[in-house]
């Protein structure tokens, strides 16, 4: 994070202490900001932009080159061991030397026991993401909206280097073009791929399960399959007979409740802005044949926008999964007056 000055761990984002013992080498943030104070052509972001090893400005980017060449001297000159990024034509980060999003990814690779990486992917848009493309072994892509300065680096310092991809897609579509060309993994999302959105009970990865039965729910209530009893008892046999339901509003319903309930909506979501999605899906195995699943799953209809942690408890049969119980809360504040509205 912050232009490689911060690397943290986990959901908790547990720094790497190590890491910023590292960057205080010959850096001391009050002598930058003591030297920036010097150049009015420098305007200091927000306050949220700033950290302990990246002091970050604003600057014309025809004053540019001169700011930056006077100040990386003065900044040498009192004993710091600096490095100046330029990006986005405005952006001005003051960082340790041995900052960087390039040479934190290599720090975490020297980390990881040193081995070189196989399937590693960088992505950029703008200057300051050039270093990461530097880093041996990494395949690259830099999206199609990439800005004119990484552009430029590319065509000087990697033109000929087979593992980087300038991709034809803005985005987050370039990043998943780039997963497809270099052979790295799955490049379309479940959505795009379910051409017949009929509910595989083939699935054992209790991850894939949740994802493929909420994408079923979902292309139900738009009206994107056929209405059919055997779609529906397809859903049904997934769902223990006395499986139970405990929605965020705390109102309790058996899980075959729910179904009648999701029966009985086929297509009332048609030509609506209406989708569903999961997202940070962990699982652990609490039993021989037992499952437990926590998401956030989400739900957008209209302009409305719904946050459900979610848990799920499965049983693993020959068969497929069983669910046994599902359990929600609201996230970021979310609530509902009426909760028929939301299905499980």
């Amino acid at each position: 994070m912050s232009v490689g000055t911060e690397i943290a761990y986990g959901d908790s984002l547990v720094p790497d202490v190590y890491w910023e013992q590292y960057l205080n080498h010959n850096w001391d943030r009050k002598i930058v900001t003591e030297e920036t104070d010097k150049f009015p052509q420098l305007v200091l972001q927000s306050e949220t932009e700033q950290r302990p090893h990246k002091v970050s400005f604003f600057v014309d980017k025809a004053k540019a080159s001169q700011v930056i060449e006077v100040l990386e001297k003065r900044l040498v000159e009192r004993g710091l061991d600096i490095k100046i990024i330029y990006s986005g034509g405005i952006a001005l980060d003051v960082l340790p030397r041995g900052a960087g999003k390039g040479q934190a990814l290599t720090y975490l690779i020297e980390k990881f026991d040193g081995k070189v990486p196989v399937n590693t992917l960088v992505c950029g848009d703008s200057g300051n993401d050039a270093e990461l493309f530097s880093v041996s072994g990494v395949f690259g892509v830099m999206v199609r909206n990439a800005q004119e300065e990484l552009l430029q680096w590319h065509a000087s310092n990697a033109k000929n280097n087979q593992k980087i991809l300038h991709a034809s897609e803005r985005c987050a579509a370039g990043i998943i073009q780039a997963i497809g060309h270099f052979g790295l993994g799955p490049c379309i999302s479940l959505r795009d791929e379910l051409d017949s959105p009929e509910y595989s009970t083939q699935c054992l990865n209790p991850g894939f399960e949740v994802v493929n039965l909420y994408l079923a729910c979902e292309k139900w209530q738009r009206g994107e399959v056929e209405k059919s009893e055997e779609f529906v008892q397809n859903l049904k046999s997934k769902f223990h007979p006395s499986g139970v339901f405990v929605h965020a509003s705390g109102v309790e319903k058996s899980l075959n409740e729910c179904l009648d309930e999701l029966e009985k909506s086929y297509g009332h979501m048609q030509g609506c802005r209406f989708r569903v999605w999961v997202d940070r899906v962990s699982s652990a195995q609490i039993g021989s044949d037992t499952w437990l699943v926590k998401f956030d799953k989400w739900e957008l209809s209209g302009k409305e926008c719904r946050c459900y942690l979610t848990t799920v408890l499965l049983n693993l049969k020959p068969e497929g999964f069983t669910w046994m119980h599902v359990h929600q809360t609201w996230m970021n504040g979310s609530t509902l007056e009426t909760e028929t509205v939301w299905l499980f």
